[in-house]
């Protein structure tokens, strides 16, 4: 068999392996920033040998999903190729410009949670939210941030538009990197700004001008510190 005639044969083989580790990590079982399996134990679980395997991980790494990292292995860099490629375009565009789609995607989600979040999805956002501020209190920066960013992303996951989730969950990098200026302002304390309990109760009450309205306030200070 000639080279091209081996390689046209494992192009089908390396779309299902594409499949197969495109629903790993969609479905959870492998979080975005962990290390998916050595190639060996990855080439025994899906039954392909490694350079079928190697396009498949080409595949996902350049639409953003993986990141290969030499002589330590390969990470999960978003839950979708959707996704990942929002956090490409999100490095590649300015601060401006990324804000003003984030007040976009941060107002509509809002609007959204509010017609159609369950009372679990409320609970879970309070949870969030006291875990955030217990973060902040204890002198937990980074803590905060990661649970202030999970909170936000807790409010697209209630608007129950999946893709509205995939496309804000782009903005992970650049939504912590504002929440981290933000945090060196001395006048800033997120324990004393009741935007987000505000936006919580008007959620909960189903009350989208008052969720669009806190999360606007919100963002109007975000950017005044940025």
């Amino acid at each position: 068999m000639s080279g091209s005639e081996g390689h046209a044969s494992r192009q089908p083989r390396a779309a299902v392996v594409v499949q197969r580790l495109r629903e790993k990590v969609s479905g959870g079982d492998w979080a975005v920033g962990e290390r998916i399996p050595k190639e060996a134990e990855l080439m025994e679980l899906l039954g392909v040998s490694r350079g079928t395997l190697r396009e498949g991980v080409k595949a996902l790494a350049h639409a953003g999903m993986l990141e290969v990292r030499q002589g330590d292995g390969t990470y999960v860099r978003a839950r979708s190729e959707l996704e990942g490629t929002a956090r490409r375009s999100v490095r590649e565009h300015t601060a401006a410009h990324v804000f003003e789609v984030r007040q976009v995607l941060d107002t509509q989600a809002a609007r959204l949670a509010s017609e159609r979040a369950t009372a679990d999805g409320v609970h879970e956002l309070q949870r969030l939210l006291d875990a955030a501020l217990a973060a902040w209190n204890a002198g937990d920066v980074e803590a905060w941030a990661d649970l202030d960013w999970e909170f936000h992303r807790g409010v697209a996951r209630l608007s129950d538009n999946p893709l509205l989730e995939e496309l804000y969950s782009g903005f992970a990098g650049a939504f912590k990197r504002d929440l981290m200026n933000q945090s060196v302002h001395p006048d800033f304390d997120p324990s004393l700004q009741p935007g987000h309990q505000d936006l919580i109760a008007a959620i909960a009450s189903g009350d989208p001008e008052t969720a669009e309205h806190s999360v606007r306030c919100g963002l109007e200070i975000a950017e005044s510190r940025s």
